[in-house]
C-alpha cells in the first residue's frame, strides 16, 4: 500500500537544469549540482526541446541524493493514464525523490501542438484529480469533460507516492491548485511578495503545509555590480503583460510598469532598472545578500528555492549561486 508523500521540509534549495545545455554537459552538470550540495534539480518541458521524463529519468539514475522536478509536463500533452504510469514508475525506481509539476504550458506552443483546451481551467482541475488518484493507486475517476479514466487502476504504484504541484501563475488557477493538487511551482521572478499573494489564492489548502517551489535567476559574486549585470539579460522579458501577476504584488511595481512603457525595447528596459528592482526580482549579488534573498523566499513560504544561474557558461554559472548555500557561506 502506498504513503502518502511526506510534508515538504522547509529550507530546501534548488537548480534549474538549463534546457539549452549541450547534451554531453547534461550530466556532468547535475552530478556538479549534487557535489555542491543542492537539494534538487528541476527540468523543463519546453515544446521543441528536450523531453520532461525522460530528463528526469536520466538525471535520477546518474545521481543519488537529489530530488528530481519536474517542471512543468503540460496537461494537454499527455493522457492521463500514461502520465501516471511514468511518474509511478520514476517515483516507485527512486522512491522519494520525485516531484511532478504539471501545468497548462504556453498557449503559443499548445496550440501549435493542437493540445489547448477551449477550458484550460476545466482541463487542469480535471487532470491533477485524475493524476493523483492513479499515482496512488486509487481508481480513476468519473469521466469529466476532457480527462476520461474511469475506473482506471494501475498495479505499479510507488510506496511514496510523489506530490502533483501546479505550475500556474493566475489567480484562478492557482485557486484550483488550492482545490485538487499538493502545492504551487511559481516560475521566476517570485519575489516574497509574489510568494506571499500566490498562497493566498490557495486559500484554507495554504494551512496544510503545501510544496511551494519557487523558482529565479540566480548570479552571485563578490562583486555585486557583475553578480547584478550577470541577471540583467534574463530580466528583460519581466515588463511584458504576461508578466504582471509577478510583478504587481511588488512595491515598485507601477514604476516598473512605467519604465517599461517609457523604454524603447526590452533590452533598454532591463539595463536601465535600478539596482534595487534587480536584487528584488532575482537571487543576485554578494553570497550574505543572496543567501538573505534566499532565506527572504523561505520565509515567504517557499520550500524550495530553485536558482537558475545566469552566465555564459553554465557549469561556472552554476558554482556561483552554490556559494549561497547555508554550507558555503
Amino acid at each position: 500500500m502506498s504513503e502518502p508523500h511526506a510534508r515538504p521540509a522547509r529550507g530546501r534549495v534548488g537548480v534549474m537544469l538549463p534546457l539549452d545545455l549541450p547534451v554531453g554537459e547534461v550530466l556532468p552538470y547535475v552530478r556538479r549540482a549534487e557535489e555542491l550540495g543542492f537539494d534538487q534539480v528541476w527540468v523543463v518541458e519546453d515544446l521543441g526541446w528536450r523531453g520532461g521524463v525522460a530528463q528526469a529519468a536520466t538525471v535520477l539514475a546518474s545521481t543519488t541524493t537529489l530530488t528530481l522536478g519536474i517542471g512543468i509536463m503540460p496537461a494537454g500533452a499527455r493522457n492521463v493514464c500514461f502520465a501516471a504510469m511514468e511518474l509511478a514508475t520514476l517515483a516507485q525506481l527512486h522512491p522519494g525523490r520525485v516531484i511532478a509539476g504539471i501545468g497548462h504550458g504556453m498557449p503559443g506552443w499548445m496550440r501549435q501542438a493542437g493540445s489547448w483546451p477551449a477550458s484550460p481551467l476545466t482541463l487542469i482541475k480535471e487532470y491533477a484529480r485524475a493524476l493523483r488518484l492513479l499515482i496512488a493507486g486509487e481508481p480513476g475517476p468519473a469521466n469529466g469533460r476532457y480527462v476520461r479514466c474511469e475506473g482506471v487502476l494501475l498495479t505499479e504504484i510507488p510506496d511514496v507516492v510523489p506530490p502533483v504541484i501546479l505550475g500556474v501563475r493566475g489567480p484562478k488557477s492557482q485557486e484550483v491548485a488550492g482545490e485538487v493538487a499538493d502545492g504551487l511551482l511559481l516560475a521566476e521572478p517570485a519575489a516574497p511578495d509574489y510568494i506571499t499573494a500566490s498562497l493566498r489564492h490557495l486559500g484554507a489548502a495554504a494551512a496544510n503545509s503545501p510544496e511551494i517551489v519557487v523558482y529565479d535567476a540566480a548570479a552571485v559574486d563578490d562583486d555585486e555590480a557583475a553578480a547584478l549585470a550577470r541577471v540583467r539579460t534574463v530580466l528583460q522579458s519581466v515588463g511584458e503583460p504576461q508578466w504582471a501577476a509577478h510583478v504587481d504584488p511588488l512595491p515598485f511595481a507601477a514604476e516598473l510598469h512605467a519604465h517599461r512603457a517609457a523604454s524603447p525595447d526590452a533590452e533598454h528596459f532591463a539595463r536601465t532598472m535600478p539596482a534595487e528592482w534587480i536584487r528584488g526580482l532575482s537571487i543576485a549579488g554578494t553570497p550574505t545578500q543572496a543567501r538573505a534573498a534566499i532565506d527572504a523566499r523561505h520565509a515567504a513560504g517557499a520550500t524550495s528555492v530553485v536558482l537558475a544561474p545566469a552566465g555564459p557558461d553554465p557549469l561556472a554559472a552554476l558554482d556561483s549561486p552554490a556559494r549561497a548555500l547555508p554550507d558555503q557561506r
